[in-house]
């Protein structure tokens, strides 16, 4: 056998795959099991202790759900990997150990709009807080950062636009600030960015996008790079000092790369419940199996759709970094050589009542609040998604009122742009 590591294409078939111990199933099977016989009160008592790997309760671990968490840590190259119930349900469990109150997350101005109301908001109610700015600006991200900052948070490709962010940059501010940068990577995936290989310390996914890949069910993950000393200073207690929580495990010190997963399966998952279910991880698997070849040809639509739009009167703006006119196009080779993704926006001539008319007369196109499809997807986010924002932050996060989200799919290209050619004819008529 090579030993030379295997590729993505394989690691995204194999990872976290090996035949089943009990019955050599090929594909994972699914474990539709609540609870784990244990071997006798000795072997339960160890599995309490974190002294041996096993299960418990499939609120903590299902095989079915780890097979799934082993394959994205697979291919996103961390030390850990824990799942979940939703891409928000993803992103607070990535704060969880992180956070107590009185402290803040820096957070970029161009995040989705449920995110930035969950960051705004919702936090609130456990103490926490966010610093909103618009991470090009790095002097005011550094700036943002104060003692009681515990994190930096930013999409590798923004949704709605489509903005890819300079993680390398974010990341060396984050470490001089001793706190971990957390990337939501859901638009690019492991295929198109790799974050922890720029210097990111957690990668979060909405599983429920490009890696399930067909709109089936709901999930999230949280990925550790391991890389972070956790007990370089007293900013992170449920990590660095006895946990009360768990019987006074200290699990920096004892679990070292792998402290921040087992918090949260031990900690997090044990308390606030955010289980991914194993069929809906079942489907997610078999999803990445073919995630290198959809993102191919999403990217590839992406690209002559969007050169399609620029060059049409009737639109005034595209946002797509994939187009030589973007000025998020440098970064492209640097931060996704294999492509900008395939969701982006445009701006048409007419404002929010023709875009409003566009979305009624798309027939290809679903018109849907999600992406990551293999359908091409389209949403007028400042009557939807982005809705519950102000005008500043609508435009701040790239949703303006005259501003069409698209998320292409990898049909075929002529049809993509024919479909969005009659809508257009409409809408302007």
């Amino acid at each position: 056998m090579s030993d030379k590591a295997p590729g993505f294409d394989t690691l995204q078939i194999h990872g976290g795959a090996a035949p089943d111990s009990a019955t050599g199933a090929r594909q994972v099977p699914i474990y539709q099991t609540t609870a784990y016989v244990f071997r006798d009160a000795a072997h339960a008592a160890a599995l309490f202790n974190l002294q041996e790997i096993g299960f418990i309760y499939s609120r903590l671990t299902n095989p079915t759900v780890s097979a799934l968490a082993d394959r994205i840590n697979t291919l996103e190259g961390g030390a850990g990997t824990i799942c979940c119930s939703s891409g928000h349900a993803a992103q607070i469990m990535a704060l969880f150990p992180l956070m107590g109150p009185g402290c803040n997350v820096v957070a970029s101005t161009r995040l989705y709009g449920g995110t930035v109301t969950q960051l705004s908001n919702t936090i609130r109610r456990f103490g926490w807080s966010a610093t909103f700015v618009d991470t090009d600006d790095l002097d005011a991200v550094k700036a943002a950062c104060d003692a009681n900052t515990r994190a930096i948070f930013c999409e590798s490709i923004a949704n709605p636009g489509g903005y890819i962010s300079d993680i390398p940059a974010l990341a060396k501010i984050a470490d001089a600030a001793g706190v971990p940068l957390i990337v939501d990577n859901t638009s690019a995936t492991a295929y198109l960015c790799r974050p922890i290989e720029m210097g990111a310390t957690l990668v979060v996914n909405s599983t429920t996008k490009y890696l399930t890949g067909n709109g089936t069910v709901t999930g999230g993950s949280v990925t550790d790079s391991g890389r972070f000393d956790w007990t370089a200073s007293d900013k992170f207690p449920s990590l660095s000092q006895p946990e009360p929580a768990y019987h006074g495990l200290a699990f920096g010190p004892a679990l070292g790369p792998m402290a921040f997963t087992f918090h949260s399966i031990a900690v997090g998952l044990r308390d606030l419940g955010m289980t991914m279910n194993p069929q809906g991880a079942h489907y997610t698997l078999m999803g990445i199996e073919t995630l290198s070849l959809r993102m191919e040809k999403h990217v590839a639509n992406a690209v002559k759709v969007a050169e399609w739009l620029e060059n049409d009167p009737r639109v005034e703006f595209v946002t797509y970094a994939g187009l030589k006119s973007s000025p998020y196009h440098d970064r492209v080779a640097r931060i996704c050589p294999k492509g900008a993704g395939a969701i982006f926006t445009f701006g048409l001539k007419g404002g929010y009542d023709t875009c409003v008319k566009l979305i009624d007369n798309v027939n290809l196109f679903s018109h849907v609040a999600n992406l990551g499809d293999a359908r091409s997807l389209i949403i007028h986010s400042a009557s939807t998604t982005h809705r519950q924002l102000s005008d500043e932050q609508q435009i701040a996060a790239g949703a303006a009122p005259n501003v069409v989200r698209v998320s292409i799919g990898i049909e075929d290209a002529d049809d993509i742009i024919a479909d969005l050619d009659q809508a257009l004819a409409a809408a302007m008529a």
